[in-house]
């Protein structure tokens, strides 16, 4: 039976998800931890540094697209589209299908489309 004034436990909330960042407070503890560079720290100083990394991270990676979309550089995506599977699908290669399998996949390769000047 419940007993009188009994509440449920609520589900537990991150550090990371109190303070409203992407990069993970705990983890970072650990890391500290397991590095032998603090023996102790202070909660407000760990999530700190994990937002402090998270900007670091964010400005970073603004940038490098920045310089990726200036110099249009395609270079994954003109590979991809140069290639296909003949038949392909579900069912990956030949060999990882086995001998009994009928199925026959080609991996055709174009060339590369060059850019134009």
């Amino acid at each position: 039976m419940w007993q009188a004034g009994w509440q449920a436990r609520t589900k537990a909330k991150s550090c990371s998800s109190r303070a409203g960042l992407q990069f993970p407070v705990g983890r970072v503890h650990h890391l500290l931890r397991k590095g032998n560079y603090v023996e102790r720290t202070g909660a407000g100083a760990l999530v700190y540094l994990a937002a402090v990394l998270e900007y670091l991270t964010a400005e970073i990676l603004e940038l490098a697209g920045n310089a990726a979309h200036d110099s249009r550089a395609n270079i994954l995506a003109n590979i991809l589209a140069g290639s296909w599977w003949d038949g392909g699908g579900v069912g990956g290669d030949a060999i990882l299908l086995g001998e009994r399998s009928k199925f026959r996949i080609v991996l055709t390769m174009n060339t590369i489309p060059k850019k134009k000047s």
